[in-house]
């Protein structure tokens, strides 16, 4: 009777959201400007079957851990996606988040609903330069008042009142930049690491004072964390926007949960063989070419939060770990200062991470859990080798 009353429960709760779910998406077709493009014609276009487009749905809604029920909410929201107007602000960065966005040679849905977001501004991509372009930034918010989104890449110079970093033919700073951006739009989504935060710009000794955008104007902010990012993630953020009027649940690092809340070490491929004490010693050993755990050469997925294993990279057709290099970190923040050396393990050290779900690196007990993964990793490795003898 117990579970049947939780189940219930649960139905009721899902039958809410789903309710609340309908009515945003009616009155997103209501407000949002209409469709650059139509994303059926697109696919369609573009090679795209109608079997793919649902079956990367039926992937989506899983991934955004809903139930099979929000299928055709997923994609109602992928019908919309042209319709969201976008204003991208690069401040102190590589430009690799974007990079990232871009590099696709074969179609899949989120490449192409990625290529047909409304941007209407974004200062790599456009055309416009000088007093153009900062006339159409001036253009957008004053077009779309709270009803459009506002994407940063790049860490906030707060050094010498932010003139490490200009804008524009009249000087403007990052900081004056999305301070005048960010508080006009619906909500703000840090693109990449460096803008949630701060992270290689912030790096010891870090003389620009760089930090994420968040710290910088004391708002809160969604954090698409990584060196780059996975695209999809920041897709599967907007899809959830557009179904709900909200941004997905976090954790305390403003990290979405559905793309966030696991470590990478737990669905890394080569995870048995951490757990079977079988690791690659140097570079190009035996157990390098058999594909064993890279702990030992510095990988910190067991530190890291994120989907990397899971959403690849480069048409999802790899990653790091599966390349053969360890993961470095670069969910996790100040990841370039606190991760170091990238290709040794820290077995000592105060970070966080590890064999427990924790929020913040730099806690003190987070040193414990380090050395407890290493004292792991060092015991099944003495059990392994004495059952060999």
């Amino acid at each position: 009777m117990g579970l049947k009353k939780g189940n219930q429960h649960i139905q009721k709760q899902y039958r809410e959201l789903m309710e609340r779910c309908q009515v945003h998406l009616e009155e997103m077709d209501r407000t949002l400007p209409e469709p650059v493009e139509d994303l059926n014609t697109v696919l369609e276009d573009r090679g795209v079957s109608r079997r793919s487009f649902l079956k990367w749905t039926s992937m989506m809604t899983a991934a955004l851990m809903l139930p099979p029920v929000f299928k055709p909410m997923v994609a109602k929201a992928a019908e919309q996606f042209s319709r969201l107007p976008v204003v991208w602000l690069h401040l102190s960065e590589c430009t690799g988040c974007s990079e990232a966005l871009l590099r696709s040679s074969y179609p899949n849905v989120d490449d192409i609903l990625l290529e047909t977001i409304s941007l209407e501004y974004h200062e790599t991509l456009m055309a416009a330069a000088g007093d153009q372009a900062e006339a159409n930034l001036e253009k957008a918010i004053a077009d779309f008042p709270k009803k459009f989104i506002c994407v940063v890449e790049g860490a906030v110079p707060l050094g010498m009142e932010g003139k490490y970093m200009t804008i524009g033919p009249h000087g403007i700073t990052g900081l004056e930049s999305v301070k005048h951006v960010a508080p006009k739009a619906m909500a703000t989504i840090c693109m990449g690491s460096c803008s949630a935060f701060g992270n290689v710009p912030a790096a010891s000794p870090n003389p620009t004072n760089s930090v994420g955008v968040g710290k910088a104007l004391g708002i809160q902010t969604v954090n698409i964390a990584g060196c780059p990012p996975s695209p999809t993630n920041f897709v599967g953020t907007v899809l959830h926007f557009l179904m709900f009027g909200n941004l997905p649940a976090c954790d305390s690092l403003g990290r979405p949960l559905w793309a966030y809340g696991k470590r990478i070490h737990d669905y890394c491929e080569r995870r048995p063989h951490y757990d079977a004490a079988e690791f690659v010693e140097e570079w190009d050993d035996a157990g390098a070419r058999q594909g064993w755990c890279l702990y030992k050469v510095g990988c910190k997925g067991p530190y890291a939060f994120g989907n990397c294993s899971r959403v690849r990279f480069n048409d999802a057709i790899s990653w790091p770990v599966m390349a053969g290099h360890g993961c470095i970190g670069c969910t996790e923040p100040n990841f370039w200062d606190t991760m170091q050396p990238l290709e040794k393990p820290i077995s000592q050290g105060t970070i966080g991470g590890g064999e427990r779900t924790v929020d913040v690196i730099g806690t003190a007990l987070a040193g414990l859990t380090v050395a407890g993964i290493a004292v792991h990793a060092g015991l099944t490795a003495s059990v392994h080798k004495d059952d060999k003898k």
